[in-house]
Formats: structure tokens, sequence, C-alpha cells
């Protein structure tokens, strides 16, 4: 079991900036990728970010290309999505994601982004 614990979420203006970060515990040695997926109201989960933990690239939609870099420390664990340039679009629930070796799923509890003037 992997479990996962999200901060830094909040409120943020338009063209502003904004750090998430994600602390994985309990049997890390068995996360082969770790990334971000948002889910805005009345739409469904998408991928944001996901980082291959052994060569530290990130896969990212076409949406946040250029505007959201995630990065993973794979001493201590953790996740980060930085996001900048942010627009009303970006709204949602962030989540991090751990994704195992034997290809199960992990999830943490959410956190709340909201690009607004």
């Amino acid at each position: 079991q992997v479990q996962l614990v999200e901060s830094g979420g909040g409120l943020v203006q338009p063209g502003g900036n904004l750090t998430l970060s994600c602390a994985a515990s309990g049997n890390t040695l068995s996360i082969r990728a770790m990334g971000w997926y948002r889910q805005a109201p009345g739409k469904q989960r998408e991928l944001v970010a996901l980082v291959t933990m052994s060569s530290g690239r990130g896969t990212y939609p076409d949406s946040v290309k250029g505007r959201f870099i995630a990065s993973v420390d794979g001493a201590k664990n953790t996740v980060s999505l930085r996001m900048s340039s942010l627009q009303s679009d970006d709204t949602a629930i962030y989540y991090c994601n751990a994704v195992s070796r034997a290809a199960r799923s992990y999830w943490g509890q959410g956190t709340q982004v909201t690009v607004s003037s």
C-alpha cells in the first residue's frame, strides 16, 4: 500500500503561479511513476503530468504543456507540480497519483486549486 498526501492548493489570480506537493509513504519502493490529475466540476478526471521515477521524464497534455512542470525526488518520495500562467480553466481539484510496478494506482485526497480574480 502507498499513501499520498497533497499540499499547496489555494486561490490564485489569473496569470499567477502555484506549486503543489505530494509526499508518498508506505511501500514506496514499488512506485514506478508519480504525477497529477485534475477534475473540474462536471468534467472527467484528466491527466496533468506523469513522471517516471527512473528517468524523471514527464508527460503532459497540450493544455498544460509549457506552463506546468512536475518533478520527482526519489530519495524523499515526493512529486511537485509547478504551475505558471494559471487560467480559469485550470480551476479543479488536483489529485496526486502514484503507479506501482504492478500497475496499481494510488490516489491522494485531492487539493483544490481555484484561479479567480
